[in-house]
């Protein structure tokens, strides 16, 4: 794949404790572009239904969704490249962020089951509780074929995933 000119933008994507957040801040710091953290659009009856333990519905996360993709919108309007950490769970709810610019690429961050558990228990400060892993995980389709994107190894250090991404994703 040849090397990718003009705006794009890169979100990082995966269920709650893969690292979207690490990953996505060292590759925004790699390529010198801003890093938007997706769960700081998330609307606050969102945060409390999932503090309290509740998964998400689509129309839940409909707004939400479509607040980021008018934040890739607005970066591409300016003619800025951006990393966004958003979980993009499903196909359509990375279709929705594809809306926002016409180069959406995503940077999967995936592991075992037992690590993203081990993550979540010893996470303090965020509103996402362990018992909804098992829902994320339902909820998760990974990336097909004809989606533009790459997927890497969540057990791999911040730099060794930053370094396998700009490889995968050509962004050299």
């Amino acid at each position: 794949m040849a090397a990718v000119t003009g705006p794009q933008h890169i979100v990082v994507m995966g269920v709650s404790g893969a690292g979207k957040t690490t990953t996505g801040l060292a590759l925004a710091a790699r390529l010198g572009w801003p890093f938007v953290e997706g769960d700081a659009f998330h609307p606050q009856a969102n945060v409390d239904k999932m503090a309290h333990g509740t998964p998400l519905t689509d129309a839940d996360r409909e707004p939400w969704l479509r607040a980021l993709a008018e934040r890739i919108a607005a970066a591409e309007a300016r003619g800025e490249s951006s990393v966004l950490g958003c979980s993009s769970l499903k196909r359509s709810y990375r279709d929705i962020l594809r809306s926002g610019a016409p180069r959406v690429r995503f940077l999967h961050v995936h592991g075992s089951r037992d690590l993203l558990a081990e993550r979540l228990n010893h996470r303090a400060g965020h509103f996402f509780p362990p018992k909804l892993l098992d829902s994320q995980l339902a909820t998760l389709e990974p990336l097909a074929p004809d989606e533009d994107g790459a997927v890497i190894d969540m057990a791999l250090s911040a730099e060794d995933q930053v370094a396998e991404a700009v490889r995968l994703l050509d962004l050299d």
